[in-house]
């Protein structure tokens, strides 16, 4: 597929970009930085600014796909989800957060006494983004949430998928690496399950 990747120099998007390039897609990787994208083949390093709706969507244009992996406090949602229907690609898949996450019926990760105070600003961004979709009626939209603790390790490819849940493991925890989150993200990409749906994936 041809693919647009907006935010590729970042944590998940460097290996989002790696996962792409393994399975032979063609990517525009679209940073603030473009010097910073790594030479691979296939792909296409272009400068962008999420905030300028307009050069965005020419950017965006033309490809299979959009993936946006940028931080929610960086970023207008109305403005990248406007930009993304502006440029007429066919389907926008989201690096999202946990804290949306339900941990018991009604309760979010958010709302937890043990969630981090320096991220519920981002986090709180990241449900609004999702509530932002949840109302899209004209996009083909699928939003990832990571399990609560992301971080680099390797590339298992052994998960598992999830709702609207938070995922745990047998002693509670939940975590999933940069490189299997990349591994999860691309399989839909390419194999459809979750149009129009938030999922997770944690171990």
């Amino acid at each position: 597929m041809k693919v647009a990747l907006i935010g590729a120099t970042g944590n998940i998007g460097t290996r989002l970009l790696a996962e792409l390039v393994s399975r032979g897609h063609t990517i525009t990787a679209i940073a603030r930085h473009p010097e910073k994208v790594s030479a691979k083949p296939g792909v296409s390093a272009k400068r962008g600014d999420v905030s300028d709706k307009a050069g965005l969507a020419a950017l965006l244009g033309g490809h299979d796909a959009v993936i946006s992996a940028v931080r929610f406090g960086n970023t207008d949602a109305r403005t990248l989800v406007d930009a993304v229907k502006a440029s007429g690609v066919p389907r926008y898949l989201v690096v999202g957060g946990a804290g949306s996450l339900e941990v018991a019926p009604g309760q979010k990760l958010i709302d937890t006494p043990a969630f981090p105070a320096a991220y519920k600003p981002e986090a709180s961004k990241g449900g609004m983004f999702l509530d932002l979709l949840r109302g899209e009626k004209d996009l083909d939209w699928t939003f990832l949430s990571p399990s609560a603790l992301i971080q680099a390790g390797q590339r298992t490819g052994k998960f598992r998928l999830g709702g609207d849940q938070l995922l745990t493991d047998s002693k509670g925890a939940s975590s999933i690496s940069y490189e299997d989150y990349a591994v999860a993200l691309i399989d839909e990409l390419e194999k459809p399950a979750h149009s129009r749906r938030r999922f997770t994936v944690g171990y």
